[in-house]
């Protein structure tokens, strides 16, 4: 995901945390602005006081740019690569009486502004008065690699907060408090539907169809895994070329999408890809193409803020397994982490290991609502946008 308004390159991307037992604290009433009720509620009375919600994570970016909305304007959009079996778990507590709101790792600056907006959402619904809480995240996203770890540590927390009201918040809300308080929000409160969302506005431009093409994903990691700080990256303008350009692979994804071409998945998620390079680029993806030709793959996938990439294999093509195996042995060959192999249809099984794909034991122990009590494992995250200082650990490695 990036933050960029149509005429720029990436802002922020994936947040920052850590794995820490300390906690930061907000003020709720300061946190919170204006709330407008926008959610449903289930119930008149108040939830229980505790409330749990879970958020996937994504695989970087089938297709990112800039298109034209319903009115013709410009927009900066995206279309994410679902990748449901990893995510992050977040449950609150109310603490009546209390007037702080805590965050469990300390870091998770995103997570504790979006608790402190929801709760103001949901006391509006239930007619109460902000109180204080406790917010506790665990997962396994890995970090700075574009895989959408800050909003799925929001969303997370704004499910939470909301079942711990007893309100069920529409995903249209869920949309609006995570961009404003990321700034910009990857689709995830809208489950994997394949969507063309403008992530700074926090709506869909586009639903494409019921669900990608189906497809089978060798995930790898480029850059040796280093995360990527968005905030660095260059910021570049839009001409009228880019937008003709990203109307034409917008055209070709929902004809993709409507006839489930695996091909055309790829052709398209490799363009979007290779016009990518131009704002954040990679040493290996002249190598990591070169290399999905030899093995019969349909195309590549690479965030578009991030090193996380993917090489696409159509699951129909003969000798899948033999393709698949061979494809781990060239990235190995090239230098190039190999991670988890899942499909683009799978909805909470775990990745498995790029060399036994689809069969045997999971490469993380990481379940989608997390058992390791640990936040995204992988150390501790800087409280500052500065993440490429620390090299990020990747469960299947």
């Amino acid at each position: 995901m990036t933050n960029a308004a149509p005429q720029d390159g990436p802002g922020t991307g994936a947040g920052t945390g850590t794995g820490t037992g300390t906690g930061t604290r907000a003020a709720p009433h300061t946190a919170t602005a204006t709330a407008t009720a926008t959610a449903t509620s289930t119930a008149t009375a108040t939830g229980t006081g505790t409330g749990t919600g879970h958020a996937a994570c994504h695989h970087g970016e089938i297709l990112q740019g800039v298109f034209l909305d319903e009115r013709g304007r410009r927009r900066a959009g995206l279309v994410t690569l679902p990748m449901p079996a990893l995510g992050t778990r977040a449950e609150f507590v109310r603490r009546p009486g209390a007037e702080d709101v805590t965050v469990v790792p300390a870091d998770r600056t995103k997570a504790l502004r979006a608790a402190t907006y929801a709760m103001a959402e949901c006391a509006t619904q239930c007619q109460e008065s902000l109180c204080g809480g406790e917010l506790r995240l665990t997962g396994a996203v890995p970090v700075g690699l574009g895989m959408g770890s800050s909003s799925s540590d929001v969303i997370a927390a704004v499910r939470a907060v909301a079942d711990a009201f007893g309100v069920l918040l529409t995903p249209e809300a869920i949309a609006r408090l995570a961009v404003r308080a990321e700034r910009a929000s990857d689709p995830l409160m809208l489950d994997g539907r394949p969507l063309l969302f403008a992530q700074r506005e926090g709506r869909v431009l586009e639903e494409l169809g019921a669900a990608l093409p189906p497809a089978v994903v060798v995930g790898c990691a480029l850059g040796g895994g280093r995360p990527v700080d968005t905030l660095a990256l260059p910021t570049r303008g839009y001409d009228d070329e880019d937008v003709r350009a990203y109307e034409r692979l917008r055209a070709l994804l929902r004809r993709a999408v409507a006839t489930a071409d695996p091909v055309l998945l790829g052709h398209v998620a490799t363009e979007s890809a290779r016009r990518g390079q131009r704002v954040l680029a990679h040493e290996e993806f002249g190598e990591l193409t070169a290399i999905a030709g030899r093995v019969g793959a349909v195309g590549v996938q690479v965030a578009h803020s991030g090193n996380v990439a993917g090489l696409l294999f159509d699951p129909a093509a003969p000798d899948l397994r033999g393709r698949l195996r061979r494809c781990s042995q060239a990235l190995a060959a090239a230098g190039i982490p190999a991670t988890y192999t899942f499909t683009t249809t799978s909805r909470s099984s775990t990745p498995h290991a790029p060399h036994t794909p689809c069969t045997s034991s999971p490469t993380s122990e990481e379940a989608p609502h997390g058992r390791d009590g640990r936040a995204h494992r992988g150390g501790d995250r800087p409280p500052r946008p500065d993440t490429c200082r620390r090299g990020t650990h990747l469960p299947a490695l």
